[in-house]
């Protein structure tokens, strides 16, 4: 029989996630960000010193407060809903009709399982419903999202379901080619590999809307 630390292992080494959102505490900001940092800061120094690292060189003693900033204020900002983009929308005016897409879209993003990175591009398009959003909005919606210990499938669907309120259609669609170092840099290392994903809504779920997609991006994938 398994037992759960082989079971949790399991799942990490396979990168299956367990929840469709980020798993978050209730009291996940009953603390300040200078608290948060002020404790990260902590842990990373003894990470390093149980590596057998020595803290008082040059070269490293600003790493554990580096790191601590890091995490809070950029790579995993995303995890605070206050920093949350306003995806601003408007009317289409000019009666725009078709496909919109906006393709390439970086994503750098953090993989929950080993806190490695996940590097790579979205792809996200939708069909108007009579509102329109601004294009930096679409990329700061994937940014958003992106800075969390994240799952690539997750981070998929929570942009296209954040287009889709905001747009007020449900034809919206998100396609991620990224690569994981956790599959790139240690395990199998496969520095090959790729993992693409996808989240198809409305009438993006039609295979002849989803292949025109497919021409726009030039992505081969077949869905």
């Amino acid at each position: 029989m398994i037992n759960n630390e082989d079971f949790q292992d399991e799942i990490g080494n396979n990168h299956i996630s367990s929840s469709a959102s980020n798993p978050l505490r209730d009291d996940a900001f009953a603390i300040s960000d200078d608290k948060k940092i002020e404790r990260i800061k902590k842990d990373v120094e003894n990470i390093l010193l149980t590596l057998g690292m020595d803290l008082t060189d040059d070269s490293l003693k600003g790493t554990p407060n580096r790191v601590a900033k890091m995490f809070v204020k950029e790579i995993f900002g995303g995890l605070n809903p206050s920093k949350k983009p306003n995806a601003s929308t408007f009317e289409n005016n000019y009666k725009y009709g078709e496909m919109l897409v906006e393709k390439n879209i970086t994503v750098y993003s953090t993989c929950e399982h080993h806190l490695l990175p996940i590097i790579g591009r979205a792809h996200v398009a939708y069909i108007s419903n009579g509102r329109v959003v601004g294009l930096s909005k679409i990329n700061r919606i994937v940014e958003y999202y992106a800075k969390r210990p994240q799952v690539q499938e997750r981070l998929t669907m929570q942009i296209v379901q954040e287009l889709q309120i905001a747009l007020g259609t449900e034809d919206v669609a998100c396609i991620i080619d990224a690569k994981h170092l956790c599959v790139n840099s240690r395990g199998i290392k496969d520095i090959e590999s790729s993992t693409v994903t996808s989240e198809f809504g409305g009438k993006f779920k039609n295979e002849q809307t989803r292949r025109e997609l497919l021409e726009y991006i030039k992505l081969d994938t077949k869905f």
